[in-house]
Formats: C-alpha cells, sequence, structure tokens
C-alpha cells in the first residue's frame, strides 16, 4: 500500500495512506463557480434577471466534474445569452465562507471558489445578438454599476465592483474574500463606482465658446509628465471628478484662472501650459461648461475640504480609465480624443495601462 506525506511539499511527517489523503482532501473540498463582467459602452453592467431568485446574477453558474472554470465560463455564456465567446481573462477570484451565502441547512453548503472572468465591452451589435433560453433567464439589463448594491445579495454586488475595479486597474485577478479584496488598491479603499458616477450625456464641442455665452464651470485634464490625469475621489462616496469647479468674481470672467483656483484649492494642484479642448452646452440654461489640458506641475500636501473635514484621494489614470469612472455617454470619446490631442502638443508621451495610483504628498513635476 502507498502512502502519501501529510505536508504538500512532501517533508518528513505523520503519512497516511492514499485513501486516508483523499479522504482528508475531500472533507475540505469547496464548490466551484465562474461568472463573466460583461459591460456596454456606457460602462454599465450586464445583468440578468432569473425565475428561482429575486436578486440579479452575473451570467455564469457551477463549474462542473472535470471542467475548468474558463470553459464553464464560456458554456455559460452561450446556454445562457446564446453568444460563442472565448473567455481567457481572469478578473477576480472569491473565497466565499459557508457562513457568508445564507445558504438553508439542508444545502450543506460547505464554501465556494467563484472565478470572474472579462467579457468585454459590448457594442449595440452584440448586445442585440442576446438569445435568452427560455427558461431560467427571464431578462437580461445593463445598470450602472452604483445599483448592483441594490439589485444583487451583498456579496454578490461586493464581488461584482471588486472585479469591475479590478478590470480598470488592467492588473491580475483580484484576490477576494467573500467579495472584499485581501490586497485593496485606491479604488477599493475609496468606493469608487459604489456611488453614483458623474453624468453629463451632452454634446461635447471642440471649438471656442460662441460669443455672448457665459462660463459656469471649468475643469481639466491635468497631465503627469507619464501621461496619466489627475483624478479627484470622494472620500466619502468615491464618486470621481475633475479638477476644476464654478466661476467667482476673483475670476475676473477668465475660465482658466476658475480652473487654477479651484485646483489649488481642492488638490493643491498647479498646471502650467494650458490648451483650451471645447465646451458643452447646458440644455436646462444658456451657459457653457468649459473644458482645459495642462500640465501638471506641482502638488502640496492634500489640503483638507472644510466642509467634510476630509482630503479628496488624489488618484493619477490614464485618459481611458478616466473615462470608465465617469458616465459621459456617447459624447465622452469625443472629449477623449480632444484631451489626447492636447497631450500630444503638450509633448506628453501616451499613458501605459497601468493601475490607479494615489497620491499622499507632495510632488513636482
Amino acid at each position: 500500500m502507498t502512502t502519501t506525506p501529510s505536508a504538500p511539499d512532501g517533508s518528513p511527517g505523520t503519512s497516511m495512506t492514499d485513501e486516508e489523503y483523499g479522504a482528508l482532501r475531500a472533507s475540505a473540498a469547496l464548490w466551484a463557480g465562474t461568472s463573466v463582467l460583461i459591460t456596454d459602452e456606457r460602462g454599465r453592467v450586464l445583468v440578468q434577471r432569473v425565475d428561482y431568485r429575486p436578486s440579479r446574477l452575473l451570467p455564469g453558474g457551477a463549474v462542473d466534474k472535470g471542467e475548468s472554470p474558463a470553459r464553464a465560463a464560456a458554456r455559460e455564456l452561450w446556454e445562457e445569452l446564446g453568444v460563442t465567446a472565448v473567455v481567457d481573462r481572469g478578473l477576480a477570484v472569491d473565497w466565499v465562507s459557508a457562513d457568508a451565502f445564507g445558504a438553508p441547512g439542508v444545502m450543506r453548503f460547505p464554501g465556494e471558489i467563484v472565478h470572474v472572468y472579462d467579457g468585454g465591452v459590448w457594442d449595440g451589435e452584440r448586445i442585440a445578438a442576446i438569445r435568452l433560453p427560455g427558461h431560467e433567464v427571464e431578462a437580461v439589463e445593463f445598470v450602472e454599476p452604483a445599483d448592483l448594491n441594490g439589485l444583487m445579495i451583498p456579496g454578490d454586488a461586493r464581488r461584482a465592483l471588486s472585479a469591475l475595479r479590478a478590470r480598470i486597474d488592467g492588473g491580475g485577478p483580484a484576490l477576494l474574500e467573500d467579495g472584499v479584496p485581501i490586497a485593496p488598491g485606491v479604488l477599493d479603499r475609496a468606493g469608487a463606482l459604489g456611488s453614483a458616477r458623474e453624468r453629463d450625456h451632452r454634446p461635447f464641442h471642440p471649438s471656442p465658446v460662441p460669443d455672448g455665452l457665459p462660463v459656469r464651470e471649468a475643469r481639466g485634464w491635468l497631465f503627469a509628465p507619464d501621461g496619466r490625469v489627475l483624478v479627484l475621489l470622494d472620500p466619502g462616496t468615491g464618486a470621481a471628478r475633475l479638477p476644476g469647479g464654478t466661476p467667482e468674481p476673483a475670476d475676473h470672467d477668465d475660465p482658466w484662472a476658475t480652473l487654477v483656483r479651484e485646483a489649488d484649492g481642492a488638490a493643491a494642484a498647479t498646471a502650467a501650459r494650458p490648451l483650451y479642448l471645447g465646451h458643452l452646452l447646458a440644455p436646462d440654461g444658456p451657459y457653457a461648461l468649459v473644458r482645459y489640458a495642462a500640465a501638471l506641475t506641482r502638488l502640496g500636501p492634500p489640503p483638507v475640504d472644510p466642509a467634510t473635514g476630509r482630503a479628496r484621494v488624489r488618484v493619477l489614470a490614464t485618459p481611458e480609465q478616466v473615462l470608465e469612472l465617469f458616465d459621459w455617454g456617447p459624447h465622452g470619446a469625443a472629449q477623449l480624443a480632444a484631451a489626447h490631442r492636447a497631450r500630444a502638443l503638450l509633448g506628453i508621451p501616451r499613458a501605459a495601462r497601468q493601475a490607479v495610483t494615489e497620491l499622499t504628498g507632495p510632488a513636482a513635476y
């Protein structure tokens, strides 16, 4: 009869038979599940309404015996959405404890390892190709990330948001325990996407503000030397915004002066060589919202917001990541293109995809 060391590395220790070792490992076995995170071009998440539970689900399900999690994910997409897809990029691996799921005792739920895969960004043509199976999945819809908390059970919502943040960061899969990252990044710590994203679907005009039209807001794409952009996250809600704000009399009707003042007050940020990008027209009033690009030159210590007693979270993100943190609708791509044109004119390189980085102290560029 063969024996198997109890230590995984084969080091000396108490030996047991293969049968005993197999029984020991089987007693600690967990279920295996898989799910797929899909978004539309506005960054909304695809969820399914099913006939066997009131909460929404990502596409996915149980991994069958002898099946890899990636193959299971592709199979579930076909069975639930009628879509053939290659699933080859992981976003998260979640250890779901036996106590967290809330399963009835008769189920004898032992815990589960859930693999979350990236299903990509689907355009209108691909969404139109969805074919539901006629049972179990009653409907699909695309919802704002912030709405997941109200539509899913808490653990599923935490897992989906963690996977979405991991996709924005662009690194390896996030390792989760009950949906919570064991090594949270700045987007996790700030709770980004957990509250409503800034929504602005007004057309972007890469042209001067029409004569006589007042400017009610000035914001800027402030570029660091590596091509990333300064973004401010609310410390309480995680909501993102570009530096800037509304004019005051001291600005003397100069939108760039507004941006300089607001960037210094909210982020202790200084920028130079401004380039005008364009403006958005407000449909509810005769005024414009202007956008600039500029080279970030200095950061001071994070200033404390007197209204909240907390400092805003300052991060650097690629321009593409910036777009994912907002809901700018079909016109966001035009503003992104204008920002990239200005970046090139400023002599700043295009940023490589990388994790969003927090700026915790002063810096000079």
